[in-house]
This record gives C-alpha cells, structure tokens and sequence, in this order.
C-alpha cells in the first residue's frame, strides 16, 4: 500500500509543493475525498483553501455511463461521439448539464455558506484530489480553469494510472503525483484506510482553514 491514508497522502504531496510557500496558492479541492489530502498541503505552503466540483453528466437509462461532465460555473465538456452513437437528444443533454449544476450550487451552498468566491486571477491555483482514474471530470475542471487569468495551473494528485497521467499533464503548466502504477484497478486499492469522508467533516476542515485554527 502506498499511502496509509489521506492525511499521509497530502503529507507527502506536499513536500512535493513546497515551491509554492509564500506565493499564496489558491488550493482548490476535489470535494469529499480531495479536502482531507488537500488540508495538510494547506498546512504546509499556506495559501488558501476552496472547493471545485465537477458533476458526471450520466446517459439516459444508464446515468453510470458519462457522456459528459460539468463544473458549477456551466462549462460542460461532452463526448459528443458518444452522444451521437446513441442517439441522445440535444434537450436531454441540456437538461440533465443543468440538473447538475444546480446540484454543485447545492453542494457548495451545504460547505461553503454564503462566502464568496475565491479570487484566482494572478495567483498559482494547485488542484487536488484524492486520485484518479480515467480523469474525464479533472479534465472539465481544468479546462474550467483554463478559462481564467490563472497565473499558473497546478495538477497535485497521489495516484492514478499512467496513461491518464500523460492526458492530463497536457493542460496544466505543473503536475505532481506520487504513483503511476501499471496495475492501476481502482483509487482505493492503494490506501490501506480509504473510509468515506462526511459532508461534515468537509465542512469542518473548510471552516478550520477560513478561521485560521488549524
């Protein structure tokens, strides 16, 4: 097992980070799991703490099946072959981007209150999770995040399989990880504690870092 759990995880991508100390990063996690590795990085490098959340956009019948993903702003990034080959409506994909954005509106409202947004503009903004996989969602994030007057855009994730590595290195100026296993099956098999983390435990480490106390 590579990581005992989040905590370790972040520990040791944060080392990795340790560059960005005293350029006040914004450190934008990938909610639930990213906020536990994102906080000791956090602890580390300074800077500041918010979220990014990006929804599936599930085919109909099938809403395991992604033929799409969007993030809270409405930058939706579809698999327009998909969509074609089976024959999904406009309307449909337009319906169910919306349902999810305003799912991610929900969500942000139930760990971030009425605090406004963070500003990204001429700053280094470092996105984490906790790992990833085919990473057709961190795409949409960071294409998202391409859209702003970033001053650098920063990828810090602990494992993920090699193949979706070199994808996604592509569209950020800075990538760090800590595995890139061949035998890559699923994010867990490489924590030996991989609980789920609560609503109110990401609400209680995001308060930790707005109030200072951690």
């Amino acid at each position: 097992m590579p990581f005992t759990d989040r905590l370790e995880a972040g520990n040791r991508l944060a080392e990795k980070l340790a560059h960005y100390h005293g350029q006040n990063p914004l450190i934008l996690a990938v909610p639930r799991g990213g906020v536990a590795v994102a906080e000791p990085i956090l602890e580390k490098i300074g800077g500041e703490l918010d979220l990014i959340i990006t929804r599936k956009i599930g085919a109909p019948h099938q809403r395991e099946l992604a033929i799409g993903a969007v993030t809270g702003d409405g930058y939706a990034m579809l698999n327009d072959e998909l969509i074609s080959r089976l024959g999904i409506f406009p309307d449909y994909v337009r319906k169910a981007r919306d349902k999810e954005v305003e799912e991610i509106a929900r969500r942000l409202r139930l760990y971030r209150g009425d605090r406004p947004e963070p500003k990204y503009e001429g700053r280094p903004v470092i996105l984490v999770d906790d790992g990833v996989a085919t990473g057709y969602t961190l795409l949409a994030a960071l294409r998202s995040l391409q859209e702003k007057k970033l001053e650098k855009l920063v990828l810090a994730v602990p494992v993920g399989p090699p193949e979706t590595f070199r994808k996604l290195e592509k569209e950020v100026d800075e990538l760090i990880f800590l595995e890139a296993p061949e035998d890559f099956a699923a994010v867990g098999q490489f924590y030996l504690k991989f609980d789920q983390v609560s609503d109110s435990s990401v609400a209680d480490t995001l308060n930790r870092a707005w109030s200072g106390n951690r």
